[in-house]
């Protein structure tokens, strides 16, 4: 049987009674295998455990990080100075490591032995580190060169009590690496980057700005390797700055990207040496189950990111979780975009501070996406006033042989909608198969040709099993002039074709969407709540007929989130959701004939949908054969 869809399967899971009790915090929530990873990452401290923190926008990677590092134990061998010093006797730069705090104390020694109040036996005793001792007993007399006994500290870490962690907004060779001063002493003129600020501690950048600049991101390997080598040599030539090369910090600087799932993906299919550098790769899902624990940790963030906005009712919670879960496409689950979350509600305040409310309601979260809707419809406008006009040819009503009403999904920047889309299907004698007239004119992405090429295995599979499949078939996307990309047409596709081949009309005031598989078997699709809420609107500017709907894969039921308005029209059989679980359920909703199956002979019925389909490509292929 098809399944028609009430208004009590479209209802999300009940949210607990009130969210009065919830302290305001910034917490990551749903993200525990995540976290679990990270703070491995950040507690192993050897070269290689770099970190790169994927997941979507607004998700709170650099939050996450962020609170982590202040749960972090303290590591005192990690706190130390570093200073750059001129060492006269084979006039070379020379690096000197110092306990927290002590680079400045030694400087304040220096220049007093410099100026003959301190002894060297008084200096070698108080400084007994052989590095320092050999580094003393090179100096020449103070006045000959004063400026041997200026050090270049370049990290002072005698203010601080944890290990520093630098979040470098706008990475370059320059702020990362440092540069050379002219017109001063060698040692002097070395200006420290963060990389080597953040030694022994924690430098955060957004990977896409690091590695989408192939020279910066090139380099940043080379100082990774060249600290690798540093803690396991005393001689380790440093990088190139200008005309000099000091030497690495013999500390780790561990690095944290954060950044997209695809820009890591990329970096590991292109760079064979990247898992070395970055061996701990906390994933951030974009969802996360709707569950109490899930609800309240979202709801204890809003309340944090409302804390200068007006208080919020039970009634705007409930219903900032209802936009997280059409955020996720299921009503099972939350979105982990919390920072979308917070931006609507911001918006929501404004409509409640307009009207002189001194609480945020539910009311007024509908009015902020209301407004998000209205301020994005231009475009939606416009293509429905085509449908009115006629400009656009669309029907909405009554049955045509080849043709379906598919549906697809516009982007305008951050906003997108749903519209139908008219599919075509064509046949006649030949041999080329099916052609994509959206490729042919330059305008079809690779998913969407895999699909096509997928229907023309699934008439092998289901129909031409003892004869040639031998057949001209042409698909096309009436009045589109964008590139037409994915498989979520596909079932509409086929619809259409089955149709042109079998000579069978097909009900234009149901809208089809779905994947199907080269076997036949359905697939659910994306962004299925814009669709239906697209058709919805194109019904409703010449008036809906009480037998307009959308059919969908049964597997898309948990995606759907719909407007109020539109669950109305359905409890008043004004519009109407069906959800299918195979092609032949499908084919029965769309042409009112019986699909039929093969009997033990392996025939189909008579005069049933899939024979007409099986007689009308035996007589292609006989015409084909003919012709040739």
């Amino acid at each position: 049987m098809i399944r028609e869809l009430r208004t009590d399967e479209l209802q999300l899971s009940k949210t607990e009674s009130s969210f009065s009790s919830i302290e305001a915090g910034i917490s990551i929530t749903g993200q525990e295998k995540a976290i679990s990873l990270l703070r491995l990452g950040l507690s192993i401290d050897r070269v290689g455990y770099n970190i790169f923190l994927s997941g979507d926008d607004g998700s709170g990677r650099l939050t996450a990080v962020m609170e982590e590092l202040k749960n972090l134990p303290e590591k005192p061998s990690m706190l130390k100075d570093a200073a750059y010093v001129w060492s006269g006797a084979s006039q070379s730069i020379k690096l000197l490591m110092f306990e927290k705090g002590k680079a400045a104390e030694f400087q304040n020694d220096l220049t007093d032995y410099g100026k003959g109040s301190v002894s060297f036996s008084a200096m070698a005793e108080k400084w007994k580190d052989p590095r320092i001792s050999s580094f003393i007993s090179t100096l020449p007399p103070y006045s000959s060169d004063s400026s041997a006994y200026r050090m270049n500290i370049i990290i002072d870490r005698s203010r601080e009590e944890e290990r520093t962690a630098i979040i470098e907004t706008h990475p370059s060779h320059q702020s990362l690496f440092g540069l050379i001063r002219k017109d001063l002493p060698p040692h002097l003129s070395i200006e420290a980057g963060s990389y080597q600020r953040a030694a022994g501690g924690f430098l955060i950048m957004n990977a896409e700005e690091v590695t989408g600049d192939e020279a910066l991101w090139k380099t940043l390997k080379r100082y990774l390797e060249m600290t690798q080598r540093a803690l396991s040599s005393d001689a380790v030539p440093g990088e190139m700055i200008g005309s000099i090369r000091p030497a690495p910090i013999p500390l780790i600087t561990k690095i944290i990207l954060i950044g997209t799932e695809d820009t890591y993906n990329r970096l590991i299919e292109k760079d064979e040496k990247f898992t070395r550098y970055f061996r701990i790769a906390p994933e951030f899902d974009y969802t996360m189950p709707r569950n109490e624990a899930n609800m309240n940790g979202t709801v204890r963030y809003l309340k944090a990111a409302g804390k200068e906005m007006l208080p919020a009712d039970d009634s705007a919670y409930a219903e900032l979780l209802r936009y997280s879960s059409w955020l996720a496409e299921d009503r099972e689950k939350l979105s982990t975009e919390l920072s979308l979350l917070g931006d609507l509600l911001d918006e929501a305040n404004l409509h409640a501070l307009s009207r002189g409310k001194n609480i945020i309601s539910g009311e007024d979260v509908e009015e902020a996406l209301y407004k998000r809707d209205w301020h994005a419809s231009l475009s939606e406008e416009n293509i429905n006033e085509e449908i009115r006009k006629g400009a656009m040819v669309i029907s909405l009503s009554g049955t045509k042989v080849g043709i379906v009403n598919g549906l697809a999904v516009m982007d305008r920047g951050v906003s997108s909608f749903g519209t139908p889309a008219v599919i075509s299907a064509t046949v006649a004698p030949g041999s080329e198969g099916i052609v994509n007239i959206e490729h042919e004119a330059g305008l079809s992405g690779g998913i969407h040709d895999k699909g096509l090429l997928i229907l023309e295995g699934f008439l092998r599979h289901r129909y031409a099993r003892t004869f040639p499949l031998s057949l001209y078939a042409g698909i096309c996307f009436e009045q589109s002039y964008a590139e037409v990309d994915g498989d979520s047409a596909s079932l509409g596709e086929l619809y259409a074709l089955l149709s042109a081949i079998a000579e069978i009309p097909l009900r234009q005031d149901i809208a089809v969407t779905g994947s199907v598989s080269q076997m036949g078997a359905l697939q659910p699709v994306g962004g299925i709540n814009e669709k239906i809420q697209g058709f919805f609107n194109a019904c409703s500017v010449s008036g809906l007929t009480g037998t307009q709907g959308v059919m969908l894969p049964s597997q898309n039921v948990s995606s759907l989130i719909l407007p109020r308005n539109i669950e109305k029209a359905i409890d008043d059989g004004l519009f109407h959701i069906y959800a299918i679980s195979d092609i032949d359920e499908g084919i029965e909703l769309m042409s009112g004939i019986r699909s039929g199956k093969r009997d033990r002979k392996g025939i189909f019925p008579p005069s049933s949908f899939n024979r007409r389909v099986e007689d009308g490509l035996r007589s292609l292929c006989r015409y084909s054969q003919e012709k040739g």
